[in-house]
């Protein structure tokens, strides 16, 4: 589809989860997937036919050689992917019921990839028309936050748009001393495609919102952001209503700098399997989108589309093409296909 590259650069992560719904270690087993935020999306992009190359460094073992492996399995270009020496990164979740929340226990401190952070920019954006990133990269600590602005600063240079998730892991900020406005403006001052809300324009921007609706605070978020951050030119956002951990309603929102707002209806999700990567795959439908040329509110549908999608397929990555997303938007989306 795309003729350009999308490049995606983050930390690829193993997912340790206890089997169903039980806590972790209830029994002497965990379920394993291989996911990241920007991995995510990449694998989500290439299903949906672009030419994706992954960036980052995995531990020179066989963990990080099978997490290598599965991105290529999926058609993500891997040849900027490193192994050196450090540990895997991993995330543990244990998937909630009824109203008990789900719980993610993070594991990646001294990681291979927040350890060798220096990247050859230039050759890895070289033929590249986006560089998606998120904020989990630069929350991981200082050489991480720097390496992530490198890569923003020279694909703007390199004169390739920038997609940036905001991501805002507080548990990740909180382990270092850290200063999030600072570091996330820099990065939301490269962006084209912002994937934001009014909350992280708060932490960003310190402008809380006095709106009344969810809707309106967002808008008003969007106006700071386009205001803060002229490269911006959309801003999207999925909004989400949780009765419990297995009953959602999801819809989306798109702004763009010239006032435009879009909105998609609410998608009810009566029985979630998995929402990890729920964002991402929304993320990667919007990117869809826009790059293959589609008005912001049809990019916006997309997004949502694989967005709900998402939330019937263990792990984190969204294994759906884009036939997939046109037919549930479709009225005969639910019809077995023979």
């Amino acid at each position: 589809m795309s003729q350009s590259t999308i490049i995606c650069y983050g930390e690829l992560l193993l997912r340790l989860s206890a089997p169903g719904r039980g806590l972790l270690l209830q029994t002497p087993s965990l379920d394993v997937h291989v996911g990241g935020a920007e991995a995510n999306v990449a694998v989500s992009l290439a299903r949906f036919g672009h030419r994706v190359g992954a960036v980052g460094t995995v531990a020179d073992n066989a963990l990080g050689e099978s997490a290598i492996g599965e991105l290529r399995r999926h058609g993500v270009d891997t040849r900027f992917m490193r192994s050196r020496p450090g540990r895997m990164g991993l995330y543990f979740i244990q998937a909630g019921a009824l109203q008990r929340p789900s719980r993610v226990l993070y594991d990646r401190a001294d990681s291979a990839f927040t350890r060798h952070t220096d990247y050859d920019w230039k050759t890895c954006l070289e033929g590249a028309g986006w560089l998606h990133l998120s904020g989990v990269t630069p929350a991981l600590g200082l050489a991480c936050a720097d390496s992530a602005i490198a890569a923003a600063e020279a694909a703007r240079a390199a004169g390739a748009e920038v997609s940036f998730d905001g991501n805002f892991r507080s548990l990740l900020w909180r382990a270092w001393d850290a200063d999030p406005p600072a570091i996330l403006r820099r990065l939301m001052g490269t962006a084209s495609v912002l994937f934001a809300d009014h909350r992280d324009m708060a932490v960003v921007l310190g402008a809380e919102c006095d709106a009344d609706s969810i809707e309106d605070k967002v808008v008003q978020a969007a106006t700071q952001a386009f205001k803060a951050f002229p490269h911006v030119r959309y801003m999207a956002c999925t909004q989400r209503r949780q009765v419990d951990v297995d009953y959602h309603v999801l819809s989306a929102m798109l702004v763009e700098r010239d006032g435009s707002v879009h909105t998609t209806p609410s998608c009810t999700l009566a029985h979630v399997v998995d929402r990890i990567g729920g964002g991402d795959a929304f993320a990667a439908g919007v990117l869809h989108g826009l790059v293959t040329g589609m008005a912001a509110g049809d990019a916006l549908r997309f997004g949502f589309g694989a967005a709900c999608l998402k939330h019937s397929v263990p792990g984190d990555f969204n294994l759906v093409g884009v036939e997939d997303v046109e037919a549930f938007l479709s009225e005969d989306g639910f019809h077995v296909r023979r």
